[in-house]
C-alpha cells in the first residue's frame, strides 16, 4: 500500500510538471509596481499616452504599471538602461518587450537573444518576476522568432508570443505599418492582462 501511494504521488508530481500551463509568478500586492520595459510598442507610439498598452493594462489589473518604453531602442540599449530603471522604480514584476528595432535593422538573431537573456538574468538576480512578449520579425508572413519562446522556457516565465503579430496583421488596429493604434494597444493590454491572471499575478 505504501509503495503504491509513493508511486501515485510521484506520477502526480511528474504530470504537474509536464502540464504545459502558464508558469506561475508571485501574486502582486495592491501597492506593487509593474514595469513595462521596451521600445515604441511600450511607449505607445501612434496613440495618446493614456491609450498605450501599459496605461490600459494598469486599469485592467488594478496595479501601477510604469511605461518605460523608448522609441527606436534596440536590445543592446535596453540592456544598458535596465539596471537604472529597476533601481528607480523598484518593480515587483517586469514585462520585457524588445527586439523589433534590432530586426528592422537586420541585427543578428543570436545577439538579440543574448541581450534579452542578459536582461532576464538581471531581473532574476534581483529576485523579481518577469514576463516576456515576443515581437514578429519583418515580413509578409511572419511570427515572433523562436528564441523568444526558447528564453521563456529557459527562465520558466510567462510568455505572450502572438498578440503583437495578430495586431500588426490587422490594418484597422495599426496607426502605421509597424505601430498599433489605440485599439491595437488595448488588444495587447488585454492579452497581457490575461497572461498575468493565468500566471497568478492578479
Amino acid at each position: 500500500m505504501r509503495r503504491w501511494l509513493i508511486a501515485a504521488v510521484t506520477i502526480a508530481v511528474l504530470l504537474t510538471g509536464c502540464g504545459g500551463g502558464t508558469p506561475k509568478v508571485a501574486k502582486l500586492a495592491a501597492t506593487d509596481v509593474v514595469l513595462a520595459f521596451g521600445d515604441s510598442l511600450t511607449y505607445g507610439t501612434g496613440a495618446k499616452p493614456e491609450e498605450s498598452y501599459p496605461a490600459v493594462l494598469s486599469q485592467l489589473v488594478g496595479r501601477n504599471v510604469v511605461r518605460a518604453g523608448i522609441p527606436g531602442e534596440q536590445t543592446a540599449g535596453g540592456l544598458q538602461r535596465l539596471p537604472g530603471v529597476l533601481d528607480e522604480y523598484r518593480p515587483r514584476l517586469v514585462i520585457v518587450c524588445l527586439g523589433g528595432n534590432d530586426m528592422l535593422r537586420k541585427g543578428a538573431p543570436q545577439n538579440i537573444e543574448a541581450n534579452l537573456r542578459a536582461m532576464l538574468q538581471e531581473i532574476r538576480t534581483r529576485g523579481l518576476d518577469a514576463v516576456l512578449v515576443g515581437v514578429p520579425a519583418p515580413g509578409l508572413i511572419t511570427s515572433a522568432p523562436e528564441f523568444y519562446e526558447k528564453l521563456a522556457k529557459e527562465f520558466g516565465i510567462p510568455y505572450e508570443g502572438k498578440v503583437v503579430t495578430s495586431v500588426l496583421y490587422k490594418p484597422e488596429l495599426k496607426s502605421d505599418p509597424i505601430h498599433p493604434n489605440a485599439d491595437g494597444y488595448r488588444r495587447m493590454a488585454e492579452a497581457i492582462a490575461k497572461l498575468l491572471r493565468d500566471a497568478g499575478a492578479v
